[in-house]
């Protein structure tokens, strides 16, 4: 089987790699938290001492890293320290799974492909249940040799895998589904809470929109209201899932994008001042479904 190193072990990464070790990969991990590491070392991984140390001697190399900055400065390097790209073995492949600028993520592409390496930009949908059953949805960009090259890693992390162009255009996709997921979430904690004001019974109110026209994945998978539904982060008080943080984040990556092609988003640009507003008040890292508490009625 296959070797892969895994670099960037946190609430998602962890989990995915996991999943590697399950599919009969031998990995080897690093992270800057050595608990991270140590958690994984007990799953079967071999711990590396850096980065570099994890990714060479390795078929395949997958990261999962906060934003483009990490992402450039550990595949090319940075104030004379040498990055992956130069010393990965030759026929190495490189699959990032940040959520990142699309601009980064040609920029890593250009930069192996000059080494000969092949590189996709993989973000990934489904958060951190997605991430430990494996069922994760793989947004992917770049060329058609590497996406090929890049399946049996993917499948063993995830169930849903898609191919949305050349290099960056994975990252342009998985901006725009967090931008309308963004938006669904702030449309159903307001429609929620006008019904609770007006005396509804949410769980009965999102029984009647789930088979209605205002139906959408927030209210089948992730409602906002406490109580509603079990095993999501609104009936724990909002904690675990995908931080505020992380979402202002994405929504500042979508913003950029729109301003890059002089495209509309309005409602893009609503949610993300929204989100700013919220995490401002001591929010950042509660689940992003928190942004039902601010329609509640305060009076």
């Amino acid at each position: 089987m296959a070797t892969a190193a895994f670099i960037g072990l946190g609430n998602m990464g962890g989990p995915m790699a996991v999943n590697l070790i399950k599919a009969g990969f031998t990995v080897k991990v690093f992270d800057l938290v050595p608990e991270a590491m140590q958690t994984l070392a007990d799953q079967g991984a071999l711990v590396a001492s850096t980065a570099c140390g994890a990714a060479s001697g390795v078929d395949v190399v997958v990261t999962m890293l906060p934003a483009g900055k990490h992402v450039r400065q550990l595949y090319m390097g940075a104030n004379g320290q040498q990055g992956l790209i130069d010393v990965v073995a030759e026929g190495t492949l490189l699959i990032d799974c940040s959520t990142i600028d699309a601009q980064s993520a040609r920029q890593v592409a250009d930069a192996a492909a000059a080494k000969q390496l092949e590189f996709i930009d993989a973000p990934v949908s489904g958060g951190t249940a997605g991430a430990a059953a494996g069922t994760l949805t793989f947004i992917c960009g770049g060329h058609e040799r590497a996406f090929e090259r890049a399946q049996p890693a993917l499948t063993a992390m995830g169930s849903n895998i898609f191919h949305a162009g050349g290099p960056g255009a994975g990252q342009v996709a998985k901006i725009c589904n967090n931008m309308l997921l963004s938006v669904l979430m702030v449309g159903t904690s307001e429609a929620l809470q006008m019904g609770i004001d007006h005396g509804l019974d949410p769980s009965v109110l999102s029984d009647i929109m789930k088979v209605s026209s205002g139906g959408n994945w927030t209210l089948d998978k992730y409602n906002p209201c406490p109580g509603v539904m079990e095993s999501v982060p609104s009936s724990n008080d909002y904690q675990g899932g995908f931080m505020v943080d992380l979402m202002v984040k994405d929504l500042g990556l979508s913003q950029e994008a729109a301003l890059a092609t002089n495209s509309s988003t309005p409602m893009g640009a609503l949610a993300r001042s929204l989100y700013v507003n919220h995490g401002r008040q001591g929010h950042g890292r509660r689940d992003f479904s928190s942004i039902f508490e601010q329609f509640k009625n305060k009076g």
